[in-house]
């Protein structure tokens, strides 16, 4: 078992929040390892442990995948014109904008087959990932934007993924450039308690 901080599990729930400004700086491989087995350890349903990784580190491939993932979000943002869908319109025109905030590393979870609890076995070990990558100093976030262009076929090629294996949590990490404003939370909405 590994202890890294004395950051207790509280903290880490409380005050872990999605960084959105990276030092260039990359993450080691013994730490990604460390973020790696700490998300393996959630909870799996029927045990199946469905959770298979890709790592990217390479900044030239994180690029391209960005422009990838901005064109198609342009194309869908283009398709409907919500207020939500013009605001993702203004923020992947402008040029310098990349949907993985320059983080150093991005780290895929993928299923490794489809059934009905897969998606959510990723999730619980992507938190498992995020609230470690805290512990141990590091910033992280989830970048949902990416999930389409990263199941292109020529995405997954390019990366290592397997046909059958469907990207679903695409998470970045690193060191944080900035501190993250800490955002309020909602108290919790009851709709019943019998």
């Amino acid at each position: 078992m590994v202890v890294p901080n004395t950051i207790s599990l509280m903290d880490a729930i409380y005050n872990r929040r999605s960084v959105r400004d990276y030092q260039p700086k990359k993450v080691s491989k013994d730490l990604i390892s460390i973020l790696l087995d700490a998300a393996v350890q959630a909870p799996s349903a029927l045990h199946e442990e469905p959770c298979a990784f890709a790592i990217i580190q390479n900044q030239d491939m994180l690029d391209r995948i960005s422009e990838s993932a901005k064109h198609i979000l342009r194309d869908e943002s283009l398709k409907t014109q919500s207020e939500k869908k013009k605001h993702v319109l203004n923020v992947v025109d402008q040029p310098e904008f990349n949907i993985f905030y320059n983080a150093s590393t991005l780290i895929v979870i993928c299923s490794k087959f489809q059934d009905s609890f897969v998606a959510a076995d990723c999730w619980l070990a992507a938190e498992n990932l995020m609230l470690s990558a805290y512990a141990h100093g590091l910033g992280s976030r989830v970048i949902g934007f990416a999930v389409p262009a990263l199941n292109l076929p020529e995405w997954k090629a390019e990366i290592g993924i397997p046909d059958e294996m469907v990207a679903v949590v695409p998470i970045i990490l690193g060191i944080p450039g900035s501190s993250s404003l800490s955002s309020g939370r909602k108290s919790p909405e009851i709709i019943a308690w019998k």
